[in-house]
């Protein structure tokens, strides 16, 4: 197959597009892959402002592919999922600690003290534009009720009692975070399980009350907040990754969403430590191309 799928991906599946499903992609259909990856709500805001023009759009959660309808897209379909993490440098002086709570000899609930340690450096993503960002902040939330701690912790933790702030000094680009944590210039970092596993960040997992993993508990992280500073309030739920053709599809995206649909498209993501789900199709199942429909058994 001729051409090139143009994807506009999460920042968080940068390692495994460009170095796992690009060439495995290229070496199943022939056709090309260029990749463009940042903040989910960044992405489709350049989508719909007509800054980027993306065969396929692969999103953190559905909620960055709803504003793109019906205009650039009228399906999307779920396929993998993913949960949150704390990494941590393991030179840092408080490495020790985060080892102990990571291998369980210390309880998790401690994390949540020690990410208030007064020097400690701890890096995020912006609320704003990254469902990252705002994960971590839903995660801190969802400890606070679980581990019993002061109606302040979070507060204490994020630096601020205005959540959906941009402007901290925690914050730092999607793109560029894991790399500054791995440099030293951080302690902590908020990750998601797989691009810690990809990037072999050392971490502590984090029980599935808080951990945004679990379809099962989607009405539990609901209960989780933020206010944007757009005034638009999110709600935690679980964390999906999410897959859709960008206006008149191509020869070549659509084979690569049917590629990653497929059973060794799945596959490199279960390796990748996603969790595998069973694809699912929201919207419009006539407007779902031929090739793509057939991976959903349909």
């Amino acid at each position: 197959m001729s051409g090139t799928a143009n994807v506009a991906y999460a920042s968080s599946l940068t390692y495994l597009n460009e170095m796992v499903v690009k060439p495995a992609f290229t070496a199943a259909t022939g056709a090309g892959f260029s990749g463009t990856g940042n903040a989910s709500g960044t992405l489709s805001s350049d989508i719909a402002a007509g800054e980027i023009s993306p065969n396929v759009f692969e999103s953190v959660g559905g909620d960055n592919i709803t504003p793109l309808q019906p205009k650039f897209t009228k399906w999307y379909i779920q396929y993998a999922g993913t949960s949150m993490v704390v990494a941590y440098n393991p030179n840092s002086k408080y490495a020790s600690q985060f080892k102990a709570i990571a291998d369980g000899s210390k309880p998790v609930c401690d994390l949540y003290t020690l990410l208030q340690t007064p020097g400690l450096k701890l890096g995020r993503t912006d609320p704003n534009t990254d469902p990252q960002g705002r994960d971590f902040i839903y995660m801190l939330e969802l400890a606070q009720s679980y581990c019993h701690l002061p109606s302040d912790t979070v507060a204490k933790i994020l630096g601020t009692t205005d959540f959906g702030t941009s402007k901290s000094s925690q914050i730092y680009a999607e793109s560029s975070l894991d790399s500054t944590l791995q440099s030293g210039q951080l302690d902590a970092a908020s990750a998601f399980v797989t691009q810690a596993i990809e990037l072999k960040l050392n971490y502590i997992p984090l029980p599935e009350q808080v951990n945004l993993g679990s379809a099962a508990l989607a009405d539990h992280y609901k209960t989780a907040k933020v206010t944007l500073e757009n005034g638009m309030t999110k709600s935690g739920s679980p964390q999906v990754i999410d897959i859709t053709i960008i206006g008149t599809p191509t020869p070549a995206g659509e084979a690569f969403v049917a590629y990653t649909l497929s059973a060794p498209g799945l596959a490199q993501y279960k390796q990748g430590g996603f969790t595998v789900l069973t694809p699912t199709l929201f919207g419009s199942k006539s407007d779902v191309p031929a090739s793509i429909a057939s991976e959903l058994g349909t």
